[in-house]
């Protein structure tokens, strides 16, 4: 019998605190003052704020109402503290009673916050390697955060900054989870790329500064692109001797990486066309066209040339020499002889 009298006891209380504030005028001239006027809380950890009745407030009913919390009322003030903050949701009002039995409030404005538990960063709906120019969706997921409201996730590659993102949620006072997402277009220079969000709780001028931030661990990106020729571009002709060495490069950049050289030793004449060099990964090709001209080496032919060439005149001198020691005469000689007979002048006796 005694509990259900405790029990009703304890409901007209909650009527009667409901009624008195219900009945709270937030506009009359004079009012309480709160200092602080507002309080920013982490939660778990331990506030207090003071309330002073006003010089122009007339005498009578001067009090504070809260949910949680103890009072110490000191003449004109009244202190109110917290040694663990964890109700989500708390106003403290600070009132007195006019003349005219009218009630003046001043709410006290509290922020109560909490940093995640997690914050962690993925790619939408996709394991596994990236592909070049593709469209993906990079999503910050926040757990266990409050309030969602003072939220801002920033999403980044390495130190670049892609975006930041607010909630679009119903603002609520509870700790809640949340995903942000962020549209990325991916590029080849992304390969190897750390991408990662950070969650900073934006808490106002009467938070802590600098705001809180809690930040994701990274994620690697692997991309894969098509080859794409290291070399420079092979000349329209390419002209060797036979006997020359020949190295085509067609050496790509690609991931996964491919690479090709061809290379012959000697060239001949049947290696003389056209070369086409193809280098392909899975997730693309790329082609590059080399002409070769073999021409014949013709040094062996020179020197043969020479050779007969030496062979002709020191037999023909040899010819020479032979034929005037044996007293013969070439018909130029004998030609030449007759016109030095000629120009010899006679002497008369």
């Amino acid at each position: 019998m005694f509990s259900r009298y405790v029990l009703v006891i304890v409901s007209l209380l909650d009527l009667l605190s409901d009624f008195s504030v219900s009945c709270c005028d937030y506009n009359c001239a004079n009012r309480t003052v709160f200092s602080p006027s507002r309080l920013v809380v982490k939660h778990g950890d331990p506030t207090s704020a003071t309330c002073s009745l006003c010089p122009s407030c007339p005498d009578g009913i001067f009090d504070l109402e809260k949910s949680v919390g103890s009072n110490v009322k000191n003449g004109s003030t009244i202190t109110w503290t917290v040694a663990k903050m964890t109700e989500w949701k708390t106003t403290p009002k600070c009132f007195y009673t006019t003349t005219d039995n009218i009630q003046c409030c001043t709410p006290l404005n509290i922020t109560l916050y909490k940093t995640p538990d997690l914050v962690s960063v993925s790619f939408l709906n996709h394991s596994g390697p990236l592909f070049e120019s593709r469209n993906y969706t990079l999503q910050c997921e926040v757990q266990n955060v409050a309030p969602i409201r003072s939220v801002h996730v920033t999403f980044f590659r390495g130190q670049t900054e892609l975006g930041q993102k607010l909630s679009l949620s119903k603002p609520q006072e509870k700790p809640v989870t949340e995903v942000f997402s962020l549209g990325i277009s991916t590029t080849k220079e992304d390969d190897g790329a750390q991408y990662w969000c950070q969650v900073k709780l934006e808490l106002g001028p009467d938070g802590p500064q600098p705001p809180p931030m809690v930040a994701s661990k990274n994620v690697t990106a692997t991309v894969h692109y098509k080859p794409q020729q290291l070399a420079p571009p092979p000349p329209d002709l390419i002209t060797l001797t036979e006997g020359d060495p020949l190295e085509l490069n067609c050496t790509a950049e690609g991931n996964p990486s491919p690479s090709s050289v061809l290379s012959i030793q000697s060239v001949a004449s049947e290696h003389e066309g056209q070369y086409t060099c193809s280098v392909s990964n899975d997730v693309g090709t790329d082609t590059v066209t080399f002409r070769v001209d073999v021409k014949p080496f013709i040094l062996p032919y020179i020197i043969v040339a020479v050779v007969l060439l030496i062979a002709c005149v020191m037999g023909g001198v040899f010819y020479i020499y032979k034929q005037g020691r044996m007293g013969n005469y070439n018909l130029k000689d004998v030609f030449r002889f007759h016109q030095q007979r000629e120009a010899v002048p006679t002497v008369e006796l």
